[in-house]
């Protein structure tokens, strides 16, 4: 094997930029709405009706020891015997936003119950809504203090939208998958998109350190919490 070997790979670049593309959309989208509805599950896991809290442990404890795959599976060739059919894209989203949702919903409770009582009871004497408390004086130093595990679970969540190449979604591994078929370049084809994950899961990683640095340590969490 030898540097002529991959030309017929580095032939495919426009594949391997289509799948690019595709595997940030699925990641960006899917890490914004699993943070949100994580963090309005954590809240309800711990503030809400009783019914509601069982209901989300449940929730949480399914899509946490139950494998990505078959998830993926379920939402892409089981529901549609239950009427409800979505085509590879949309059940690839939702997949990966269900399954962030259960994680990062135990990753912020984790953060909100290491809040001190004595934030909940000034935010109660100030006179706020205890959606305003939340928002305003528990959410921020919360993701203060889990913000690094959550920058784990979203790079994790990178590299799982590989997996969303079994219901034909063109992302990277699909691309890759199409290249080595096409020719017959097994080993190139595989090594240079595992190096264009690692560069990619390293720039994401990076890039939700600076999101920390500026939004969640910087000066918008100290004003968030005056």
């Amino acid at each position: 094997m030898n540097l002529s070997s991959f030309i017929d790979v580095f032939h495919s670049w426009p594949s391997l930029l289509n799948g690019l593309v595709m595997t940030v959309m699925l990641t960006l989208i899917s890490s914004f709405l699993g943070v949100v509805l994580g963090t309005l599950c954590a809240w309800g896991s711990l503030r809400g009706p009783k019914a509601l809290r069982w209901f989300i442990r449940g929730y949480v404890e399914f899509f946490r020891n139950t494998p990505f795959l078959g998830q993926i599976f379920f939402i892409f060739f089981g529901l549609p015997a239950l009427g409800l059919r979505l085509d590879p894209v949309t059940a690839a989203l939702v997949a990966l936003t269900i399954n962030l949702t259960a994680y990062a919903c135990e990753i912020i409770r984790a953060g909100i119950e290491a809040t001190p009582a004595g934030q909940f009871e000034a935010a109660s004497s100030l006179g706020l809504k205890p959606a305003q408390a939340f928002f305003l004086v528990i959410l921020p130093p919360a993701f203060q203090r889990v913000w690094p595990a959550m920058t784990s679970q979203l790079v994790i969540i990178l590299l799982a939208s590989a997996l969303c190449s079994q219901i034909s979604v063109a992302e990277l591994s699909y691309e890759a998958n199409m290249i080595a078929s096409r020719t017959f370049r097994n080993f190139e084809a595989y090594i240079v998109v595992t190096l264009i994950y690692l560069g990619l899961a390293v720039l994401f990683r990076d890039m939700l350190s600076w999101v920390g640095r500026r939004f969640v340590y910087g000066d918008f969490a100290t004003e968030a919490q005056r």
